[in-house]
């Protein structure tokens, strides 16, 4: 109940701040539970991918510092997030997620990459997915990545792949993990291009 009231007040917040929002391919999104990737290019994708989605409700994962405040802990747990820690995730951040995707009715939003200043994936999303026997949905966001542009009511296009399945790979050793990554990398191209064949992303730079 809490997570349908904190989208609908995002989704109006998000409206205000930018009306100017396109969702592409939904049509490709499966009926049941998946794991939904993309690129992380902005602190607002999370947000743009999960109004993107509805009606199905996600869970996320959060670094661990955040839910040492008891108010934005309360926020959080009761919008479908979960702690991880960064230098030492433990098995957790995999059973976590697994348990979730295989007995509720949520799906995962993921960002391999773990950070917005990086292009390199890592392996959590290939082994949930096919621990959880859920296929991978590939999504990217093209938009401003600077807060002042958002306001400036510039596009903002999510738009999703077709799901990618993980179940013809025996194993998610190192090789089967670097398949999988290998797909998703070849996915978000795609959705990129089909977006605008133009696009190249350019992340905002960190102040010193």
């Amino acid at each position: 109940m809490f997570y349908r009231f904190i989208r609908q007040v995002a989704r109006i917040i998000v409206f205000i701040l930018n009306s100017n929002a396109r969702y592409e391919g939904k049509e490709r999104l499966p009926e049941g539970n998946y794991v939904l990737v993309g690129p992380h290019r902005t602190w607002w994708d999370p947000i743009y991918f999960a109004l993107a989605g509805t009606p199905k409700e996600f869970g996320f994962m959060a670094k661990e510092e955040l839910f040492k405040n008891p108010i934005l802990r309360w926020i959080l747990i009761h919008s479908h997030a979960f702690p991880v820690k960064r230098d030492n995730p433990g098995p957790s951040v995999i059973k976590t997620p697994v348990k979730m995707l295989k007995n509720t009715n949520r799906s995962l939003i993921m960002f391999p990459s773990g950070t917005r200043h990086s292009a390199e994936l890592k392996g959590g999303a290939a082994l949930i997915s096919k621990m959880a026997k859920v296929p991978i949905v590939p999504a990217v966001y093209q938009g401003p990545v600077k807060f002042s542009q958002l306001l400036l009511k510039k596009r903002v296009t999510i738009r999703f792949g077709e799901p990618i399945d993980v179940s013809d790979i025996a194993k998610m050793d190192r090789a089967g993990i670097e398949e999988v990554e290998k797909r998703m990398t070849a996915a978000f191209k795609q959705l990129d291009q089909e977006i605008n064949p133009d696009f190249h992303y350019v992340p905002e730079k960190k102040e010193k």
